[in-house]
């Protein structure tokens, strides 16, 4: 049988680039330092501002650098491992339980997304329960959720409640359920403006979105959508989470393969 011959392909100048700025960070910042202008870093290594900036959104995108509001680009420090709970088990526990990370910072009636409605199984324009969090590590916002829970997840809600008193109140009658299964999804997206201004990050910056489905006898019962700032967490799944490589050891195993 003849052998076909796989064309080499060519690097894209940006990651090469990447590479070369890796080197640097390493070896000529430390972390939180800011990084010259995109001119004067064009300058000093004779590429375009377009290649540089491809080269430095790969960069944040792998967690090496952050950009900051009113600061500008900074080294980033190593990622946190932060767990999301348990991978591929049929029994979970409902958002509030226990976390002391997580913190509620609103409550509204709202239509949630059709993508939202279609898993709930709520009308396009039902209004649903909608409990903003935020999650707080180390003194910074790591992350941001929406949980979308239909009326007839929580029938036993008091009609009329305080803004103070919607959040609790509605992840208490969830808690009064018994969770059956819960199952997630972990995907690559950018921060919409009120993400971003959460998790003080700018818009359409990389972030890790988790969608998780809460299920009971009767269905889906909420849908919670988790925001989490990809250049600072490292989800983490299962009890023993993960194991941590550094950069360098990243680097030195590509070498050698």
């Amino acid at each position: 049988m003849a052998t076909t011959q796989l064309e080499p392909v060519q690097e894209p100048k940006y990651w090469h680039l990447k590479t070369v700025l890796q080197e640097a960070l390493d070896s000529e910042f430390s972390v939180g330092e800011i990084l010259p202008n995109e001119r004067d870093l064009a300058a000093r290594f004779g590429v375009a501002r377009a290649t540089l900036r491809q080269a430095l959104e790969q960069l944040e995108l792998e967690g090496r650098l952050q950009r900051r509001r009113g600061v500008g680009t900074t080294v980033a420090p190593p990622r946190m491992g932060i767990a999301v709970g348990t991978a591929g088990v049929s029994e979970g526990a409902w958002p509030g339980s226990g976390s002391e990370s997580w913190r509620a910072v609103g409550c509204a009636e709202a239509v949630p997304p059709a993508a939202v409605a279609a898993v709930l199984g709520t009308g396009t324009d039902e209004l649903v329960h909608t409990v903003r969090r935020v999650r707080m590590m180390q003194g910074q916002s790591v992350a941001t959720e929406l949980i979308f829970v239909p009326s007839g997840s929580v029938p036993a809600l008091p009609a009329l409640l305080t803004p103070a008193a919607h959040a609790p109140a509605v992840l208490r009658e969830l808690h009064a359920m018994a969770l059956e299964s819960e199952d997630r999804a972990v995907e690559l997206g950018s921060a919409r403006a009120e993400d971003a201004k959460q998790l003080d990050r700018l818009p359409g910056a990389p972030v890790l979105v988790v969608t998780t489905r809460y299920r009971t006898g009767q269905g889906v019962a909420a849908v919670s959508v988790a925001t989490y700032r990809a250049d600072t967490c490292r989800l983490t799944f299962g009890e023993t989470g993960t194991v941590q490589i550094s950069h360098h050891e990243q680097e030195e195993r590509r070498e050698a393969s």
